[in-house]
């Protein structure tokens, strides 16, 4: 069973982690921000809809963590990489040719694998 008191400890961090407000979090997740306001109060408990919510719209809590405290936040194995802001079209083939380095040593060993979805979302695979 969920620990209310815990989960809106684990819910605020998550909140703060992105500078939002409980209005603009709830605004983002898709829920009233009565919602939010009677959750992180203790009024309420969160629904299965409001958890997967979360989860969808920031893929760097990990359901465990978020649950019951187990795991870590942000995930590191699910957090994506934010683009910069001050990144413009212009200099983005520079960076994109920039950091692309063809393979060098056919001995060399993969480290990793990442797959990008054009939904913005990733995941990445180590053998």
């Amino acid at each position: 069973m969920i620990n209310s008191i815990d989960f809106t400890k684990r819910l605020q961090k998550v909140i703060d982690y992105y500078s939002e407000t409980a209005s603009s979090f709830a605004e983002k997740i898709g829920v009233q921000r009565s919602s939010i306001s009677h959750i992180l109060s203790g009024r309420n408990k969160p629904s299965l809809d409001f958890v997967m919510k979360i989860l969808h719209t920031y893929p760097e809590v990990d359901l465990y963590w978020l649950m019951n405290g187990k795991g870590q936040f942000p995930n590191i194995s699910k957090t994506s990489t934010l683009p910069d802001p001050n990144l413009t079209a212009a200099n983005l083939e520079t960076k994109k040719s920039d950091s692309i380095k063809p393979i060098s040593n056919e001995n060399s060993e993969i480290e990793k694998i990442v797959i990008f979805f054009k939904d913005g979302t990733f995941k990445s695979y180590k053998p």
